[in-house]
């Protein structure tokens, strides 16, 4: 018996059944080990040694590859075929070497661009060993990442409370949003004129534009103002206007490449509306097997590449599938080869095309997600074969007699449609394309009059902000990120809040922007988009074998310690200093009046600066505390938080009133009780109150959202097997259901009121199945020992979120905390605190044990103590 191993389930599912009797295929699920985040992971002074640890689940997944082994004549390992794919071999073959779990096994690595029963039996037939350049690459880029990650992040924790560090990519990603919104915010948008005129000849009517007057030719702000708009205007409409030229220009357009992952992600967005991580996700499934109904195959070829090119076999399945369906017109005489721009041609694998074109969408059982997208990829790898669309561009011009006032019509038309009759990819227009009308037939002398003359008042544009597609475009012009980085980029900064989502388009948040500028005032160098593309291009360096991973590593981490260390010796109030200054014009506005921004609205000799708290920053005034006025980060002039409180209305059933207000914790929505007139009555309840979810701008808050939260937590209904209730709320850690103790999480709020009993149901037995045997002793992550007793010192997920463990003490995770960010130094902070709590409450527990002392059993005792008081009574007596 042979043993296979791959990452996923679906996957060793589908190749068990291509392989047969004499294979058993297990799954990794994924890395099997990491970094942990703890000091010395990665150790510069011992030559970059690493300590990797496993977490519970992958022990137990070793554990039964380890068991299955010694059964098997052949381990082979066929894990995906790129850099991360041959770490997890890499990762596997340690943890067994270590274990003695291979003893004289044969061991092979084998590589498939697509879950096909030829293609996998191809690769079984041709195995090779191990790519250490490969793995070599995935360890620097892991240690490249870790370094920075576990260095920065005590810095901005120290010098920039509440920032985390982004990452390496990530940070440099979010200086991309940052800067276009800071473009935007700055943009003075300029006035300028266009005049249209509706032409009419014997042939028929038509559009054009003034392009030329007075003998002068007109660009873009030529005619900035309306006077003179209104005076070209006034010329076109006195003028006698015939057809000078007629000029048409045959224009071959061709197709485009078959996707590579950015291009797939780019037009899945623009074309179906889907995220990156959503597009990776369907497009996994589609790659690892799809039940079609006879079988279950993978559809699509591997889809995490940078190549364009397809294989031989490929292409002509693709030429004939082409000839069959839409004739030979459609194909060209020969195949369309296509090169990619992927430096490395070790990690350059085939485009993502159909592992066959003769599954066209329309004979496949697919629906949903899968539907769409492999429609998308099918249309676009077939068209890329196609023959080349002719077109033919039409260029009008109209003049006066004197030839000095011009008008220009554009038109264009399709004369053969080639690839276009099955795709054509979505791009902005050019100018030259803008216009794309048909013509009327025109000859040159004819007459032309001008029916109608508007002319029209414009104004430029901001440039937009970046959308998933844009960005991801942006960041491979750059050389930022690679193909299986780039879903996961997006996803952190939305995940940290350094990011926010509307309508498909980016902005960064007040947190974003604070990152990004200490990290552009202190850390230049590291979010420089030439440096952090000139890392990327060292890695893939040492995939082709052209550079050492260790030397790499050298070079850049004596260079970024001695920066680091360099700013030991920052304050924060130099940070402040430098922040006021990049910020400025989000924090400090231009006044209309022209008053200095700074100067403090509340006193008289205060001025503004900004603040960093508990829950990010803020702008204060430097005369605190006698001069209280804060207002949020970004917030324009009045919008301060010591506003007065708010009334949103009356309760409709209560009458009471209910008002927003702002607390130590930030807004939040309260039912205020009426006044009671009889003094001796019982003290009532406090007023009921509720927090604003994550993501609701208090400014929004009205009566209905009010009366929305103060409803909570909502009854959903009885739970079918006992009959207890099932409720929905908001908590701590965002909006859950929960049933007899057991909390489940929902994605979004508003499904606090939307979410029906067959959900809920469902999302609470998920989760009472995914908890086993309790959370409590769910390890996150293990940081190491505590310096004073070697005690590990452990991130525990527990029933009512994760918390640190050290010994017998429990401590809190502050409210926002990513547990994945914590480290050595903040936990212990985290347990000093606790640990000073518990000692102020160590007097009271003495009291309390005092009272109870006196027990059932002590009843004699307590005898003895009685007589001997009354012994001494009865000597004075006798006296």
């Amino acid at each position: 018996m042979n043993l296979v191993v791959v990452e996923s389930p679906a996957k060793a599912k589908t190749i068990e059944k291509y392989l047969g009797s004499d294979y058993r295929v297990l799954a990794s699920f994924g890395h099997v080990r990491d970094l942990p985040s703890k000091n010395g992971s990665v150790d510069p002074d011992a030559d970059f040694a690493m300590s990797w640890s496993v977490d519970t689940r992958s022990k137990k997944r070793i554990k039964d590859i380890e068991d299955a082994l010694k059964n098997a004549d052949k381990l082979i390992l066929a894990t995906d075929p790129d850099r991360e794919g041959e770490a997890i071999s890499w990762h596997l073959l340690e943890l067994l070497g270590k274990k003695k779990a291979l003893k004289d096994k044969q061991v092979e690595r084998v590589v498939f661009n697509a879950i096909t029963k030829s293609s996998v039996l191809d690769a079984i037939n041709n195995p090779r060993k191990l790519d250490q350049e490969l793995v070599d690459a995935y360890l620097a880029r892991r240690a490249l990442d870790y370094l920075v990650g576990f260095t920065l992040s005590p810095v901005l924790w120290r010098k920039l409370p509440g920032a985390r560090s982004a990452g390496r990519v990530q940070s440099v990603a979010l200086r991309l949003i940052t800067e276009r919104e800071t473009e935007i915010e700055q943009f003075n948008p300029r006035e300028y004129w266009s005049v249209t005129a509706d032409m009419s000849t014997a042939s028929g009517a038509f559009s054009a534009n003034l392009v030329r007057l007075d003998g002068d030719k007109l660009d873009k702000f030529s005619l900035n103002d309306e006077a003179k708009a209104k005076d070209a205007e006034a010329k076109v409409k006195a003028a006698s206007l015939s057809i000078q030229s007629v000029e048409a220009k045959p224009i071959t357009r061709n197709p485009q490449p078959p996707f590579t992952t950015s291009t797939l992600q780019q037009e899945a967005s623009r074309k179906l509306g889907f995220s990156a991580t959503r597009t990776m996700q369907t497009a996994q499934k589609l790659y690892e097997g799809v039940n079609i109904g006879s079988e279950t195959v993978g559809l699509i070829t591997y889809m995490r590449t940078d190549g364009v090119s397809m294989v031989g076999e490929a292409i002509s399945d693709c030429r004939a599938t082409i000839a069959s369906k839409y004739g030979e017109p459609y194909l060209p005489g020969s195949a369309r080869v296509y090169k990619s721009k992927a430096k490395n041609a070790q990690e350059a694998h085939e485009a993502i095309r159909p592992t066959g074109f003769s599954r066209t969408p329309d004979s496949l059982n697919l629906s949903g997600d899968e539907k769409r997208l492999y429609e998308l990829i099918w249309k676009r790898a077939a068209a890329s074969q196609m023959a080349s669309a002719k077109l033919e561009r039409t260029t009008v011009t109209v003049t006066d007699a004197r030839d000095t006032l011009a008008l220009r019509a554009t038109g264009q038309v399709v004369r053969f449609d080639g690839f276009m009759k099955l795709y054509e990819a979505t791009k902005p227009k050019t100018d030259e394309e803008e216009d794309s009308k048909v013509l009327p037939p025109l000859k040159q002398g004819q007459d032309s009059e001008a029916k109608k003359v508007e002319a029209e008042q414009h104004f430029t544009q901001p440039p937009p902000r970046y959308s998933e597609a844009s960005l991801v475009k942006r960041m491979e012009e750059l050389g930022i990120g690679r193909p299986s980085t780039y879903a996961s980029i997006l996803k952190v900064l939305q995940d940290r809040d350094y990011v926010t989502l509307d309508k498909r388009r980016f902005t960064p948040s007040d947190k974003g922007r604070l990152l990004t500028a200490f990290l552009e005032e202190f850390f230049s160098k590291y979010v420089e988009y030439n440096y952090t593309a000139d890392l990327e291009e060292q890695l893939d360096k040492i995939s082709a074998g052209n550079l050492q991973w260790k030397q790499m590593l050298s070079d850049f981490w004596n260079e970024f310690s001695t920066h680091v260390d360099g700013t030991k010796e920052l304050r924060v109030t130099h940070v402040l200093d430098a922040l006021n200054i990049a910020l400025k014009t989000v924090a400090f506005p231009e006044k209309e009046d022209g008053t200095d921004p700074r100067k403090c609205t509340k006193c008289d000799d205060g001025e503004l600066s900004l603040k960093l708290g508990k829950f990010g920053a803020f702008v204060g005034c430097s005369n605190y505390p006698e001069c209280k006025f804060t207002r949020p980060f970004g917030a324009a002039e009045g919008e301060g938080t010591e506003a007065e409180d708010t009334e949103l209305g009356k309760h409709p059933e209560l009458g009471d009133a209910i008002w927003l207000k702002t607390g130590r914790f930030g807004p939040y929505v309260e039912l205020a009780l009426p006044a009671d007139t009889d003094p001796d009555a019982k003290p009532k309840p406090k007023p009921k109150r509720a927090s604003l979810p994550k993501g609701w701008n208090w400014q929004s808050i009205d009566l209905e959202k009010a009366l929305q939260l103060l409803s909570l937590p909502r009854e959903i209904g009885k739970h079918p097997e006992d009959g207890e209730a099932i409720s929905a709320g908001i908590g701590r850690y965002g909006p859950y259901v929960v049933h007899q103790r057991t909390f489940a999480s929902l994605g979004d709020v508003q499904e606090v009121w939307d979410v029906g009993l067959n959900r809920a149901v469902t999302l609470i037995e998920e989760k009472k199945a995914s908890r086993g045997k309790g959370r409590g002793q769910t390890v996150l992550k293990d940081l190491g020992k505590h310096p004073t007793d070697d005690a590990p010192v452990q991130v525990l997920d527990g029933r009512y979120g994760p918390y640190v463990k050290w010994g017998k003490i429990n401590a809190t995770i502050p409210n926002g905390q990513d547990p994945q960010d914590i480290n050595i130094d903040m936990a212990l902070e985290y347990i000093a605190i606790k640990e000073a709590k518990g000692s102020k409450k160590k007097p009271a527990r003495k009291k309390t044990a005092a009272k109870k002392k006196p027990t059932a059993k002590k009843k004699p005792a307590a005898k003895k103590k009685l007589a001997a008081k009354k012994a001494p009574a009865k000597k004075k007596a006798t006296k």
